[in-house]
């Protein structure tokens, strides 16, 4: 499902050099052993997830069908990321199935807000938030002015199209949700947000936009098994975690995340936050950055290809992407590009991906990891998201920090309520 490339990196005869650290580590997060073990929930998740929860959200899905045709999602960070990119992922950028999903909550930006709310005045629409607290300010904002705006349009009917995954039994949303009425969904307690998408966290706004959550539960549940394996030389995830390790050593200190495909952009935002949030710590990590090839070629590739060297890449390629258009021929051949009559956009881009491969690796003496993912299915996006939880957890307690906390991120929130009056 998964198969790491690490030949234009040039870095397979340096992976057995971690072969001890890397079978420690895998103890550690298996045996819950290491740094912040509190949150190592995720482990086994894909065996141990509450199956009572997950058939009460196919239940809600039934029950919702044919009643909304939007779906709002509101939360921040590891409240929306994942989702975002597994809906993006596999229902493409403009889904046929009848069904929008917006997320807020994830931003102060007045204009966004207002916008969204003028755009599904005329719409059914269906809400869920997410916080484990309930006090995140930037969710805690759009909830309040979203709530109002859906028991304006519903009256009575209101608590029926709003959901809630929060904590289990404390916290300032969920005794709002308890009073309102609303049906609710669980944050577990050991596993942190930015690797929650397999929890209700992601599962819900899935289930509601229309995408198969037991073929996502099947995918994490292959990945599980097929990655609990403890020999770096056989394992893809700690190939990928090693690998990352030589490279910070080495002296590359950003790493970018390249798509070929517009519709992976927020895996590559999913992906910052796992990894940004995870490691960067005590003046440690690795800056984690993204782009799209080739739009990005004309910006980023040329830095790559001839900047500084300080940034490897890692280039997430799904082989098996759906639909396909076939470049037409034109008699005139005004725009000289008859060349490509007949030829599949698919195959154009590959070609893209294998030209600026070498260009970048080989001219340009940058490292290039590249990462296979067989196809954008549900099973695949379960997969995957196992196969970047394990890889960071792994890439985190070999650089001896705790990848299950984030200290950094309190530091802004203290300063910005003091600036707001709210008593800290």
């Amino acid at each position: 499902m998964i198969r790491v490339d690490l030949e234009n990196a040039k870095l397979n005869e340096q992976l057995a050099d971690y072969a001890e650290s890397v079978k420690k580590a895998h103890r550690d997060l298996h045996e819950r052993t290491g740094k912040g073990s509190d949150f190592l929930g995720w482990v086994d998740w894909p065996i141990n997830y509450d199956k009572e929860e997950f058939r009460r959200i196919i239940e809600l899905k039934d029950r919702m069908k044919g009643r909304y045709d939007t779906v709002l999602v509101c939360g921040i960070g590891g409240s929306y990321l994942g989702a975002r990119a597994a809906i993006e992922m596999i229902n493409g950028l403009y889904p046929d199935n009848g069904i929008e999903t917006i997320f807020i909550g994830n931003t102060f930006s007045h204009t966004y807000v207002s916008q969204v709310l003028n755009h599904i005045k005329d719409r059914e629409v269906v809400l869920n938030v997410i916080s484990k607290s309930g006090t995140t300010t930037e969710t805690s904002i759009s909830f309040r002015i979203f709530k109002q705006f859906m028991e304006e349009k519903y009256g009575d009917e209101a608590k029926d199209r709003i959901f809630a995954t929060t904590d289990k039994a404390r916290g300032t949303l969920k005794q709002l949700a308890d009073r309102m009425g609303y049906e609710t969904f669980v944050i577990p307690d050991d596993i942190g947000g930015r690797y929650s998408v397999s929890t209700a966290v992601g599962l819900l706004p899935l289930a509601l936009s229309g995408i198969d959550i037991e073929e996502l539960m099947k995918g994490s549940l292959k990945a599980h098994e097929e990655l609990n394996d403890e020999n770096v030389l056989t394992n893809p995830a700690y190939q990928y975690a090693v690998a990352r390790r030589i490279l910070d050593k080495a002296g590359y200190s950003a790493e970018y995340f390249i798509t070929y495909h517009l519709q992976l952009n927020m895996i590559a935002e999913w992906w910052k936050q796992l990894f940004g949030e995870s490691e960067g710590k005590d003046g440690k990590g690795i800056l984690p950055t993204s782009a799209c090839f080739s739009t990005d070629l004309h910006s980023i590739g040329q830095f790559n290809q001839e900047g500084t060297k300080t940034e490897f890449e890692t280039v997430f390629y799904v082989d098996d992407m759906p639909l396909d258009i076939v470049f037409p021929d034109d008699e005139e051949n005004l725009d000289n590009m008859n060349y490509l009559s007949g030829k599949k956009l698919s195959w154009v881009n590959e070609m893209a991906f294998e030209g600026t491969l070498s260009a970048h690796s080989e001219e340009g003496n940058n490292p290039n990891i590249v990462i296979h993912l067989e196809n954008n299915s549900a099973f695949a996006f379960g997969y995957m998201i196992y196969f970047f939880f394990l890889a960071c957890g792994m890439t985190c307690y070999l650089l001896d920090v705790n990848p299950f906390n984030q200290p950094g991120v309190e530091v802004y929130k203290k300063k910005m309520f003091r600036l707001l009056g709210k008593n800290v």
